[in-house]
């Protein structure tokens, strides 16, 4: 086989997120490596999340409350997204996030994300 034939390549399963909307109604998306958990949820019109800023972390329309699991671990809050929860018109609990700054891994295959309330 020539070097780079794409059947060389390994290919990469998409993890799925789990959403849980508002109504309770529980939406299971892929999602692509590298996009955030927002840029997967507006493209399969997960309902609640809006991201009206298109992921700047300005907006707080995509804000999830996340299941927390040691054996998916994200990356922790930073200033600019505790800043911006501060703003949401839900409630903020310590599960809190916003689904923008969530960026897609392997690891995250299966996380849940239950869309908070507008």
């Amino acid at each position: 086989m020539a070097a780079g034939n794409s059947c060389d390549r390994k290919l990469t399963k998409m993890p799925t997120l789990i959403f849980i909307e508002p109504n309770d109604e529980r939406r299971e998306v892929l999602a692509e490596i590298g996009e955030s958990a927002m840029q997967a949820a507006t493209r399969h019109g997960v309902d609640g999340i809006i991201g009206e800023c298109g992921g700047s972390c300005m907006c707080a329309t995509c804000h999830c409350y996340v299941a927390l699991d040691a054996a998916r671990p994200l990356a922790p809050l930073d200033v600019a997204e505790r800043e911006t929860l501060e703003f949401t018109a839900s409630h903020v609990r310590a599960d809190s996030r916003l689904a923008c700054q969530i960026r897609i891994t392997e690891a995250l295959d299966g996380l849940v994300l239950r869309v908070a309330e507008r």
